[in-house]
């Protein structure tokens, strides 16, 4: 695997550096030496976070996790992603023979038959889509009290998804063409 280290907020030291190469050693046996890992470490106010990308074919492998040391959120997301692989050990083999070219599915243990779930869209809405600003979109969310709101931004007459972060702060989906 080849790692691609960014710090933000901090100075990523060598040690911390080779604490993670370590610690996803574990995943070379899933993994070919092409693969890229993308590691950003951040520090906000007393929490030390890591958020880890890991693309394999069409599939995006995500961790984030958050804790008072960097070590156990290394630890965390380690956890998070093998409970990612083990979920979707079975979808990605249906879905994408050449995603399991890139992945050596022998060393992952299998889900039961029971435990996968199947999702399936349960509820349809519609709704007109009115011109509006992003802050009347975040504002128009916040009194509907969702998480996202889809609108039309006025400015590029693009439609943009507007939503609440884990952080308190508002993220903005923009669609390039």
């Amino acid at each position: 695997m080849r790692f691609t280290i960014y710090g933000k907020n901090m100075h990523v030291s060598e040690g911390l550096k080779e604490t993670l190469k370590k610690k996803f050693e574990k995943f070379d046996r899933y993994f070919g030496q092409d693969t890229e890992v993308y590691a950003t470490f951040s520090k906000e106010k007393n929490y030390q976070m890591l958020e880890v990308t890991i693309p394999v074919g069409k599939t995006i492998l995500r961790a984030e996790e958050r804790s008072e040391d960097m070590v156990t959120s290394i630890e965390n997301a380690v956890n998070k992603l093998e409970g990612q692989l083990r979920k979707h050990k079975t979808k990605l083999q249906k879905r994408n023979q050449d995603e399991a070219v890139k992945l050596n599915f022998e060393e992952i243990e299998s889900l039961e038959e029971e435990d996968v779930f199947q999702a399936k869209v349960v509820r349809t809405k519609k709704f007109a889509v009115k011109p509006m600003t992003v802050d009347e979109a975040t504002l128009q969310m916040e009194l509907i009290g969702h998480d996202f709101f889809v609108f039309l931004n006025g400015d590029t007459d693009d439609v943009n998804v507007v939503y609440m972060r884990k952080d308190g702060n508002y993220g903005l989906i923009e669609p390039t063409f």
